[in-house]
């Protein structure tokens, strides 16, 4: 009867789990993955760090984190010593909750001066304030990442942010656009936002992240889409891993610049038709209303 019992159980386990995989399967593809992204990219020394994977919404703020300090004109250091900040603090994840008052992507608190809550909460202004305190740090450039995001953020755990030394390296050289189609998600949700609102939401976007842009924005278009000019293939690919990161969020179905295209259906970057490779500008076009 025991014995019985026993095979009766690891029949009903097989099928069980044999059930999981098939709903894995069915709603989401392989078992356990899920929309994700993919970051590779080597240290500014040449060496090769592990991959970073992030969820769309933490990829997005950290080329927010990213943008933003480029757009002050911040070294990559100072890139670096934030997005390994924000990794402690909060994951990349904007938080509503902390300790006591504290908010955000860096769990700046509104009762220390940071600002207030909804400010706090709002990435670039919360990236913004970390790099004016990071400024004002003397010889922040020759500290170990720790020391130099310990003398902003006054933590009780010191040590904690140079265990996100690496990935924020990979992050930042990346997304600084040192590194050809280093940043790739795959996305399966519908988006949100799409047609002529993806793309005005989208130009936008970048302009609050970028400042000012020589962009041209066609929404009144089948194929909704906008195109940045560019001076160099750095800049361009800084713009274009923004793209890729925020596709979630953005609605972007594609990104095509320097003769390599992204493609939400693919996943990656891989070589664009001949006819509409690009020089000197990005391309994103955004889902229409007419995509399934």
């Amino acid at each position: 009867m025991r014995k019985r019992t026993l095979l009766s159980g690891a029949v009903a386990f097989a099928v069980i789990a044999s059930l999981g995989v098939f709903l894995g399967l069915r709603n989401n593809g392989p078992l356990g993955v899920g929309p994700s992204c993919r970051v590779e990219a080597g240290d500014s020394a040449g060496g090769e760090f592990r991959p970073v994977t992030l969820d769309p919404e933490q990829m997005a703020n950290a080329a927010t984190i990213a943008a933003v300090g480029i757009r002050r004109a911040m070294p990559e250091r100072a890139v670096v010593v934030a997005l390994a900040t924000a990794f402690q603090e909060s994951k990349l994840k904007n938080l509503d909750y902390g300790d006591r008052d504290s908010l955000g992507l860096f769990q700046q608190r509104p009762s220390m001066g940071w600002g207030t809550p909804e400010q706090v909460r709002d990435p670039r202004y919360a990236a913004g304030k970390f790099y004016d305190a990071l400024r004002k740090v003397r010889g922040w450039q020759q500290m170990r990442v720790t020391d130099a995001a310990q003398r902003v953020q006054r933590s009780a755990h010191p040590e904690a942010y140079e265990k996100w030394a690496d990935e924020a390296t990979v992050l930042a050289a990346a997304l600084s656009g040192k590194a050809t189609g280093a940043v790739a998600c795959a996305l399966r949700d519908k988006p949100v936002i799409r047609g002529a609102a993806a793309a005005v939401g989208l130009t936008e976007s970048l302009s609050l992240d970028w400042g000012a842009l020589d962009a041209v924005t066609s929404a009144a278009t089948r194929q909704p889409s906008l195109s940045l000019n560019v001076v160099s293939d750095r800049v361009g690919w800084q713009y274009a891993h923004w793209l890729v990161s925020h596709a979630a969020d953005r609605g972007i179905k594609r990104v095509l610049f320097a003769g390599l295209e992204w493609t939400v259906k693919d996943g990656e970057w891989t070589r664009a038709p001949a006819h509409e490779a690009t020089t000197g500008r990005v391309v994103a076009e955004v889902f229409s209303d007419r995509d399934g």
